[in-house]
This record gives structure tokens, C-alpha cells and sequence, in this order.
């Protein structure tokens, strides 16, 4: 079972949520992000295929978005690895980079809660999964997440990468809801309060809800 720190987050990270209820979104940029230790970095260009995406049918189709993987040698520069074709036909709106090389990327630009959402790759850039929502929750879960213009607000908090990396952690809500994704394997676990019990699960298909626990 995957491990979760909860925590209370500043209102500040409401503001994205507020923007996509209105599909407001700035032009996609290259972005670069390190690994905490530095000894990794994942550089990504977005992609032209706005066809792919959600809401944008009529648009013109083209490469998806790229990810260049990048590892520190012994002289402290940086060799380059794997150059791969992400699924996301624009860019994805955040990634994570851990200490051993994994990335990690949640959503579609403007495009949240379609596609893609969730995936994970390993550091000489091998997919080791891809979560489409109708993968981590039921239709009905899906039906009750508000919907935008062109997207899904199936979370309103923070994403982060735990301290000890081993997690990329997506707050759904303020009410405890929350999903983890564990950053070697790609497996994950989705926990919410039912009554007075907190309980998660790791499947959508056979949905059983166990207790949690922080040492598992």
C-alpha cells in the first residue's frame, strides 16, 4: 500500500482551479524540471496537435508533446538519454522528477481530467503507466467532478512529490479525498472519508476498500 502524508494547504493553490472553471490558459511553454538531488533533469516541448485534445475537433493535428531525459556525469555536466513522444497532445500541465530519474506527469493542457491524466515513465524514458479518470474512478465519481468548457476538475488541491519521493500525491478536495501515485511502480492508491472511517483502495475494478494505514 502506498503511503501518504495528508496536509493542509495554503488557499493560494485553489487559483488554478478557479482559471480552468473559465478556460483561461496561458500559452504552453518549454519548461524544464531537476530532480530534487539534481542529478536528473526532463525537459519538455510542447506539442501542435490541438485535434487530439477534448473540445478542439477541428483543429490541426501534429507531433504531441516531447520529453528529453537528462543525467548528471561524474564532471557535473549533463548527458543526454532518452528523447520520447509523450501522450499528451499539448503538454502536460505539471511533472515530477525524482532522485532515481522517474518522471511523472498529471493532466492534459487545457484538458484536464481527459486523455492521458496520469503517467508515469522510467528514467531512460519507458512508459510504466497511463491513467485515463475512467482507470481510477467509476463513471458516476467521474459524473459528480465539476466540468469545464474543455476539462475535468477532478482535483481542486495541490499535486506535489512527497519528501521521500516515493509518492506523487493529488489532493481531490478539502474534505480528505486523495490520490497517490507510487513513483517506482505506478501503482496507486485513492483514499476517502466513508462516515468516520478513512479508507482506500488500489483498483477500480474490484473496488475493495480497505483501512488505512501509514505503515503499509
Amino acid at each position: 500500500m502506498i503511503r501518504f502524508r495528508l496536509r493542509i494547504l495554503p488557499a493560494g493553490f485553489l487559483l488554478a482551479s478557479v482559471l480552468m472553471f473559465a478556460d483561461e490558459w496561458p500559452a504552453p511553454q518549454i519548461r524544464e524540471v531537476f530532480s530534487p538531488n539534481r542529478d536528473h533533469f526532463v525537459r519538455i516541448t510542447p506539442g501542435t496537435s490541438w485535434g487530439d485534445t477534448f473540445g478542439f475537433g477541428g483543429s490541426p493535428k501534429g507531433p504531441h508533446a516531447r520529453a528529453e531525459f537528462y543525467h548528471r556525469r561524474r564532471d557535473g555536466s549533463y548527458a543526454p538519454g532518452a528523447t520520447v513522444s509523450l501522450p499528451n497532445p499539448v503538454a502536460p500541465v505539471e511533472f515530477f522528477v525524482t532522485d532515481k530519474g522517474n518522471l511523472a506527469t498529471v493532466d492534459n493542457w487545457h484538458n484536464v481530467g481527459y486523455g492521458k491524466a496520469l503517467c508515469l515513465y522510467s528514467p531512460d524514458g519507458a512508459p510504466t503507466c497511463a491513467y485515463t479518470l475512467a482507470d481510477l474512478f467509476s463513471e458516476r465519481e467521474i459524473e459528480r467532478f465539476d466540468h469545464s468548457a474543455s476539462s475535468i476538475l477532478w482535483h481542486t488541491g495541490a499535486v506535489y512529490l512527497q519528501a521521500d519521493q516515493k509518492v506523487v500525491y493529488i489532493l481531490i478536495d478539502t474534505k480528505g479525498r486523495g490520490l497517490g501515485l507510487n513513483t517506482a511502480t505506478g501503482a496507486y492508491q485513492y483514499c476517502e472519508w466513508q462516515g468516520k472511517d478513512f479508507l482506500c483502495r488500489d483498483h477500480n475494478q474490484d473496488r475493495i476498500w480497505r483501512p488505512f494505514s501509514v505503515g503499509e
